[in-house]
């Protein structure tokens, strides 16, 4: 199992990364800065499938909504897991992205305080989950 991150802030970044491994995951990881960057890895196949995306929403050029919105019309794609990771505490965000079928919506402030058990949540449902080796 792969997993990208997309994500503009490289503090955010790199704590994820380093709580990969306290947690000992040697899963791959990939990063995108914004979803333009993302579609183009998932698209020329950089990112083995199966995955998981890690998803920001608030990132330049095309941020996680609009990622979101292309990824679920892409035939190719659509089938990609996604949790959304942001410090976006609106009502219309977190719909939103329910709307277009995400896994889960954790807001940064709380991964603060419990950024191993994040982490740890999306290492068991990785390890629980079958999900999908698509061809591309």
């Amino acid at each position: 199992m792969s997993l990208l991150i997309v994500d503009d802030d490289d503090i955010d970044a790199i704590a994820l990364e380093r709580a990969l491994r306290k947690l000992r995951l040697l899963n791959t990881v990939f990063r995108a800065r914004d979803g333009r960057e993302a579609l183009e890895l998932l698209r020329s196949g950089t990112v083995p499938s199966p995955y998981i995306i890690l998803l920001d929403l608030n990132m330049p050029r095309m941020n996680g909504l609009e990622f979101l919105e292309v990824l679920r019309t892409d035939p190719l794609l659509t089938h990609a897991v996604v949790f959304v990771l942001t410090t976006s505490k609106s009502d219309e965000d977190l719909v939103a992205a329910y709307r277009k079928h995400v896994a889960g919506y954790v807001f940064k402030q709380h991964m603060d305080r419990d950024f191993l058990e994040v982490m740890g949540l999306i290492e068991h449902y990785w390890r629980l989950v079958e999900l999908p080796v698509t061809k591309e």
